[in-house]
């Protein structure tokens, strides 16, 4: 473990907390300083689109409670010096440095124009005044975005009563995410659970003020709203370093061991980085899912003490798993490469299946609908480079 006296963590969601704990897990004795833009200890992120929203509060992250009170709460970074080695905070402070961990995270992205009823869902708070508006008795809801937060929305909102329709850009819901054949699956899924698909046209705006009574789609149709949730995807926070000199190109583009490119006292970790990925040929690639921001905290953290030289190379398989209409469904690699696909276990029509994704016949995605067993065959496969028809047992 080399010397540095003091480390700074900037970002005190998931990979800032496992950053922290792993340093300390380690036995480092110097300054440890964390920086987070929200007031509150760091919290469980997965909760907010389906368990909060139904009236339960639990976001516990363990670990957080070793936190304590000693770390700087309610403070945004806003620009960073490399060569002095300092971050500088909205409240015109700096906070010096040997070390750093980037772990800024994502925001969601917008519309334009965002009227009172429209929201976006990514913090506790929203998710909070969300869960109120949905109390109020907004009958009519409209999600915007078929993805992972606009599913799990679309899910909640249909269980709890509301009239839910979901309004998607592609053919199917997680096209990309998922292939074709589990996307048309899907998208069978929401509409067979009571939900209202409009796919392959595009929100464009809003009508209503102050309060918004409609959306507008891209075909020229009008949806009406009483409550509009936006899951449009997120966008990596790298505003604050775009006077750093760090490579920046959708995410903080580091190298293998997660070193921000030509430093080598600044590391990344979580939704904000953009790293070469062992298993994909060194593919650029940047993931936002838990597991990945739980695993590469920790990571960032001991490549950080190791130093460049001696730093490993971070190659863990993303992997993910959300609840939608009582449907588990989980991937795993990075299904949007591949060119092909196969059924591999189960059926489309039982709700019960697994599907391989491969690119010139070899496995790199996977996705399983209430099939876990299934999905652990086929993440052997594609750690392994199994060609697309030979599946481990």
């Amino acid at each position: 473990m080399r010397k540095l006296n003091r480390i700074t963590v900037v970002g005190a969601s998931l990979a800032g907390l496992r950053a922290v704990q792993a340093l300390r897990r380690e036995g480092f004795e110097g300054e440890l300083t964390l920086i987070g833009a929200e007031a509150h200890t760091p919290y469980n992120r997965p909760p907010l689109s389906k368990s909060v929203l139904q009236g339960d509060d639990d976001v516990s992250l363990p670990g957080a409670e070793e936190l304590g009170e000693d770390w700087l709460r309610g403070r945004l970074a806003v620009s960073l010096d490399p060569t002095g080695k300092a971050v500088t905070l909205d409240d015109g402070s700096a906070v010096h440095y040997d070390g750093l961990v980037i772990a800024t995270g994502a925001r969601p992205r917008r519309l334009a124009d965002h009227p009172e009823g429209v929201h976006t869902l990514r913090t506790i708070d929203d998710s909070l005044a969300l869960r109120a508006e949905l109390n109020a008795g907004h009958q009519r809801v409209v999600v915007i975005g078929g993805g992972f937060i606009g599913g799990e929305v679309a899910s909640t909102a249909q269980a709890l009563g509301h009239q839910v329709t979901l309004v998607d850009s592609a053919p199917h819901p997680m096209l990309t995410a998922f292939g074709a054949d589990t996307a048309r699956w899907l998208a069978q899924h929401h509409r067979s659970n009571g939900v209202e698909l409009i796919s392959g046209t595009r929100v464009v705006g809003f009508e209503g003020g102050p309060r918004v009574t409609a959306v507008r789609l891209s075909d020229g149709r009008s949806i009406p709203a009483d409550l509009v949730v936006a899951g449009m995807g997120v966008t990596p926070n790298t505003e604050w370093l775009e006077s750093s000199g760090l490579t920046l190109n959708d995410g903080v583009v580091c190298d293998a061991t997660l070193y921000a490119q030509g430093a080598s006292d600044i590391v990344a970790a979580g939704d904000v980085v953009r790293w070469p990925h062992g298993l994909y040929g060194d593919a650029l690639v940047r993931v936002e899912h838990w597991s990945n921001a739980n695993d590469q905290g920790t990571v960032a953290a001991l490549n950080l003490l190791a130093g460049p030289e001696n730093a490993k190379p971070f190659a863990d398989l993303p992997s993910f798993a959300t609840h939608v209409h009582g449907a588990r469904i989980q991937s795993a690699g990075l299904p949007h490469l591949a060119d092909e696909a196969m059924l591999v276990a189960g059926a489309f029509e039982e709700g019960r299946f697994a599907v391989g994704l491969a690119r010139n016949g070899v496995l790199v995605g996977a996705v399983a609908v209430n099939s876990p067993k299934d999905l652990i065959r086929l993440k052997r496969g594609i750690t392994s480079g199994s060609p697309l028809g030979a599946v481990p047992a």
